[in-house]
């Protein structure tokens, strides 16, 4: 086959691409995380009374087989989650690469991520993984201290040396993996130890970092997409006491990371990253942030303006509109009798995934920084802002004190890089305007 590619086409057709965050074992996980979102999924989806469902037989057949139906792109990446996908067995994955080599077009790559907490990584899965090139999410959360605070087993015990332990083979076997740490109200506190901790102990050059935001009531109570779901008179306002993960009648988990205390850990691995390690360390948010400074769409879709552009499917084929949305109201197909590219991109998905920018705030919309994140994930706008409008982002002063923090810095990172600087303070524009006025040009 004549493979034909442009930016617009492949195989002299339109470039067509989704993406499902496949959870083929559910929320079934080996360790039991303080803040974990999907353990209670169990209950919530009324999964089999002491039965774990798997995506397994024809069921897993008919998903790779649809979902690279769904494509029409040079390169189609599958993603596995969970709970934990490894407790799924090697011999799964191997009939998953299988499967997936049996429906792959001709010139066509495949290839696979799975986010894994690591602790049942042996010799054989890392030759397998690097055999097969795939990148491996590894969940650690800093130093020994930091990361058994939160992640525990069952019994209660940290999970620390097990997961360095996969850290050495995967080292050992050159595994490609890439590391993600949540930012709660322990590692928002320590930012510097534990980014030297991934950089120096772990030698993680790809580190992704996730706020971690929950209401007390996230286990049965699904978050807003549209600004409708949540009642405004029950929303507190900025900078109430409340909002103090911790705080007594606290509306969020005690685990959660505080609006400023995830801005001031972002400033400080930023300041860490950009006297050190530009070019040889890559943050996730760091590398989508300077996207947005010069114009680009960020890889991001919690930064972007619209989102919903990844389904999340449960081991009975159910799809639902994002991770952080599998809820019943928020279910959008079934892979058993809905085609995947319809469920990507019907009425239902487009709805959610444009809500997110149609309902931003007043304030938002003012905001100089709205190009950056457009409102942050709509699951964390369940707060007013300080004027009293309802469904702001719970996170908004912690995001606002970075982004002016790293707007300069930016800058001169896009400039030096020979990239057009689009938006903030300090961008085309605006230096123009400043050299028009006869002062020094800062940049």
């Amino acid at each position: 086959m004549n493979t034909i590619l442009d930016s617009q086409n492949f195989n002299s057709k339109p470039i067509k691409r989704t993406h499902v965050m496949a959870k083929p074992i559910g929320a079934a996980c080996n360790i039991d995380c303080t803040y974990c979102y999907y353990l209670s999924k169990q209950d919530l989806l009324e999964y089999k009374q002491g039965c774990t469902p798997t995506l397994q037989g024809d069921s897993l057949e008919t998903y790779i087989r649809t979902y690279i139906e769904s494509h029409n792109a040079p390169e189609i990446i599958f993603s596995w989650q969970g709970g934990e996908p490894t407790l799924l067995g090697l011999d799964y994955f191997k009939n998953v690469v299988a499967l997936q080599d049996k429906y792959r077009p001709e010139g066509v790559i495949i290839k696979n991520d799975l986010q894994t907490n690591g602790i049942l990584l042996n010799d054989e899965w890392c030759e397998f993984l690097a055999q097969h090139d795939f990148l491996v999410g590894l969940s650690i959360d800093g130093p020994e201290m930091l990361h058994n605070a939160h992640r525990t087993n069952r019994a209660g015990r940290g999970t620390y040396k097990q997961v360095m332990k996969a850290v050495d083979l995967i080292h050992k076997h050159n595994v490609s993996f890439a590391t993600l740490t949540c930012v709660n109200n322990l590692t928002s506190k320590n930012p510097i130890e534990v980014y030297r901790f991934l950089r120096d102990v772990v030698k993680s050059t790809q580190i992704q970092f996730i706020p971690i935001v929950e209401q007390k009531t996230f286990r049965n109570e699904a978050p807003q997409s549209d600004g409708q779901s949540w009642q405004a008179e029950k929303q507190v306002k900025q900078g109430d006491k409340r909002l103090i993960p911790g705080n007594a009648n606290s509306v969020v988990e005690s685990f959660c990371v505080s609006d400023l205390g995830w801005g001031n850990f972002l400033i400080a691995v930023f300041d860490e990253w950009v006297k050190n390690d530009i070019g040889n360390v890559f943050v996730q948010y760091f590398e989508a942030n300077l996207a947005s400074w010069i114009g680009e769409s960020s890889q991001l879709c919690t930064l972007n303006p619209v989102c919903g552009k990844g389904l999340a499917m449960e081991p009975n084929g159910d799809l639902y509109a994002c991770d952080h949305y599998v809820y019943p109201e928020y279910k959008v197909g079934n892979i058993h009798h809905d085609k995947l590219e319809e469920v990507s991109y019907g009425d239902k998905q487009q709805d959610f995934g444009h809500a997110k920018i149609e309902t931003l705030t007043s304030e938002c919309q003012r905001c100089e920084y709205v190009f950056a994140c457009y409102g942050e994930c709509p699951k964390n706008r369940f707060i007013k802002n300080a004027n009293g409008e309802a469904n702001h982002n719970y996170l908004c002063a912690g995001w606002k004190k970075y982004f002016a923090h790293i707007d300069q810095s930016l800058a001169r990172i896009a400039r030096v890089y020979g990239y057009p600087v689009k938006f903030g303070r300090y961008s085309d524009e605006r230096m123009m305007q400043t050299i028009g006025k006869n002062q020094r040009y800062i940049i």
